[in-house]
């Protein structure tokens, strides 16, 4: 684990390479970009002193690397067969283009390396891997994306196996990983209706799968059972934990409800509302699940055992932080209420 200085570092260069790919104006920039992003959290993700970091490194490596290598390799053949710079030539170009991006963001049917290189990580890293690392790859296919039978197909079957994947799953971090499946199909689906609907549903994502993380890493839990043995002490952080749980699974309450809100309305207005409905009944999945890990919780009365996780000892500034975002989570009622009024 680098320290903290190099962290720094490295996090400037890993933002620094999503804006570069995000503002270029050539594939061989994006690509660049990609790569300079790529490069910056593999020093991240490593640990000398745990396997399961230095695994799921390699891992993320190597299918990045064969992503990157399939894109530069598909625009260079695209550029040499066509234009330099106009690469909507044929019909099937967006589809040759997206496929190595859609691998790099852990989209459906491309996502067998995601749980396995989630379910090693640290939660500092888990986040990092499920919102900032989706967002270079996902920009850049805002730039092809169109609705058809190949972009419809990729966002039911990612909706559909973040749903059902996660039904059986019994880790936190794979459960969130298949959640963020399900999440990348909704935001493909707001690429292809507009890239404001991507941004605020992206903010919206990233705030909660933020929120659920420092409160999953304060209270110290990994797996489903140990909800029940967390302190005492923090009963406060495990209602805010559950709370943002729900919200990412898109409880109307919740501020999660609203970018899917928005989302729906814009499929019905572009005649898919069959699309619109399967993606409602596996967000109803994914809140079945997220509703099992805190039913224990939300019981009045409910067993407990008679000894408790120690939790670390947390600084107050983290537990300050993770407070403050389940409470902009919970502000969605508020939000969506103003929102219907002014419409």
């Amino acid at each position: 684990m680098p320290s903290n200085s190099t962290k720094i570092l490295l996090l400037i260069t890993l933002v620094s390479g999503v804006l570069v790919s995000v503002s270029s104006n050539s594939w061989l920039g994006a690509w660049m970009g990609l790569e300079i992003n790529l490069m910056s959290f593999i020093p991240l993700m490593s640990n000398v002193k745990n396997m399961y970091n230095t695994e799921a490194s390699l891992k993320y490596f190597i299918v990045q690397a064969l992503a990157s290598a399939t894109l530069l390799f598909m625009v260079v053949m695209k550029t040499l067969t066509e234009d330099l710079f106009t690469l909507d030539e044929n019909a099937y170009t967006p589809m040759i283009i997206c496929t190595p991006l859609l691998l790099k963001s852990g989209a459906a049917p491309l996502h067998w390396w995601f749980p396995g290189v989630m379910e090693g990580l640290s939660w500092e890293n888990c986040a990092l891997l499920m919102t900032v690392q989706k967002a270079a790859p996902l920009m850049l296919m805002s730039y092809l994306i169109e609705i058809n039978i190949f972009t419809l197909s990729i966002i039911l079957t990612s909706t559909i196996v973040g749903a059902i994947g996660g039904l059986n799953q019994t880790s936190m971090r794979k459960i969130l990983t298949y959640s963020s499946i399900n999440h990348t199909g909704w935001m493909l689906t707001a690429l292809a209706m507009g890239e404001n609907l991507w941004m605020t549903y992206f903010t919206v994502y990233s705030i909660l799968t933020l929120t659920v993380v420092s409160a999953i890493k304060l209270s110290g839990v990994s797996f489903i059972n140990q909800t029940m043995m967390t302190n005492k002490e923090i009963a406060l952080m495990k209602l805010m934990m559950f709370t943002s749980l729900l919200s990412l699974g898109g409880l109307p309450p919740f501020l999660g409800f609203l970018p899917k809100w928005i989302i729906i309305q814009a499929m019905i207005m572009n005649s898919l509302a069959p699309v619109a409905t399967l993606m409602v009944v596996t967000s109803l999945i994914t809140l079945y699940y997220y509703l099992k890990i805190s039913y224990s919780s939300f019981m009045i009365s409910s067993t407990e055992h008679k000894w408790n996780l120690t939790s670390s000892k947390t600084s107050k500034t983290q537990s300050t932080s993770a407070l403050l975002l389940s409470s902009i989570s919970l502000t969605g009622m508020m939000v969506c209420t103003i929102i219907s009024n002014i419409l």
